[in-house]
């Protein structure tokens, strides 16, 4: 297993901005989350089963934790501008290129802020591999498949709608976004690039799933939005809610028996323990699962299918390292060591607990 990390943080929310600008991270080891996750697993397995590689390179002003010098760039519109621009495909691309170059045909592990990421490493397997012979698992709280325009046409409807909406109306950037690859498209794009077909990508843990009243609203805003979802499971892609999976994990495990490819490529996003297991991780607009129910759906996922179908790369992301490991009241954050339990469990078929 060769780790490697990139730490890209490109989030535009004004929160995000303020978060990074205000805060004090002097006593954090490192602003790249695959060093405190390499630290634990060291701690736990050989060196020789394993290598950790040099980290992606970020500019300053896109990392989590800001050089001082850098700190001047960090605006919204900036952060706005490098999304619409497709920067996090760019990144994504270079992440494709170390897989391609520098890590296979080992099992990549990628530990990284940016969900997106994961398109880059998926990618080079899906090349190596050959497309249709490999499927993607995507464990998260969040669909990760709506274009950007519908997604900013739901995002309008609230803003009008919902007195106590977050979003402001006037807000400029909520408006004429380009359909960029980013943390919230990826999929979408990875599926009408032809990387992934809709039947072999399989969503699993998802809170955004929207409910039967959002499907009773005329609104075009809403209906578009809606529909996103409603064509991703028509066209033949699985999702499975946050509720399937505390509750029916049997229906979990038969769905993940469809799986037809020799061989799959596993996507975790931890946010989807937020504000239950974990508080590192950049969204916590949902609440998510506890520890132990994390572990028994990524143990459903590496014995999915049976024998023939090979788990070949995985990632872990969207770790905020400005609040992963610290200290919360009177407990310890421990993103980092969730992390390092998975990656155990994932890449080595240890016990994750």
């Amino acid at each position: 297993m060769v780790l490697f990390g990139c730490p890209l943080d490109c989030d535009e929310k004004h929160d995000a901005i303020q978060e990074k600008l205000t805060g004090c991270y002097e006593d954090l080891p490192s602003d790249d989350p695959v060093v405190p996750v390499a630290s634990a697993l060291a701690a736990e397995l050989p060196r020789e089963d394993w290598e950790l590689r040099r980290s992606i390179d970020v500019p300053g002003w896109l990392r989590p934790i800001p050089a001082a010098g850098e700190r001047s760039k960090i605006v919204v519109d900036a952060m706005v501008a490098f999304i619409d621009q497709d920067g996090c495909r760019e990144f994504a691309d270079r992440i494709a290129t170390t897989v391609r170059s520098e890590i296979l045909p080992a099992f990549p592990c990628l530990i990284a802020v940016d969900h997106s990421l994961t398109g880059g490493v998926f990618a080079a397997l899906a090349e190596y591999y050959g497309r249709g012979n490999i499927s993607l698992l995507v464990v998260d709280s969040h669909t990760d498949a709506v274009p950007m325009s519908r997604l900013a046409e739901a995002i309008s409807y609230d803003a009008d709608t919902n007195p106590d909406s977050v979003y402001d109306t006037a807000d400029p950037f909520l408006f004429n976004r380009s359909e960029s690859y980013n943390a919230s498209s990826f999929l979408h794009h990875l599926m009408a690039e032809g990387l992934v077909e809709p039947r072999d990508l399989y969503i699993l843990g998802v809170s955004d799933y929207p409910e039967k009243k959002a499907r009773r609203i005329k609104d075009p805003r809403v209906t578009d939005y809606v529909s996103t979802y409603e064509d991703l499971r028509k066209n033949g892609a699985t999702i499975i809610t946050k509720e399937d999976c505390q509750l029916k994990p049997m229906k979990v495990k038969t769905l993940l028996k469809k799986i037809r490819t020799p061989y799959a490529y596993l996507s975790v996003d931890l946010d989807i323990g937020a504000c239950n297991a974990l508080e590192g991780v950049r969204f916590r607009n949902w609440r998510g699962l506890s520890e132990s129910q994390i572990y028994r759906l990524v143990e459903s996922v590496c014995q999915a299918g049976d024998s023939a179908v090979q788990l070949v790369g995985a990632d872990i992301t969207e770790i905020n390292p400005r609040s992963a490991g610290r200290q919360l009241g009177q407990t310890m954050d421990r993103t980092y060591q969730i992390a390092a339990n998975l990656v155990r469990k994932i890449a080595f078929g240890l016990a994750a607990g």
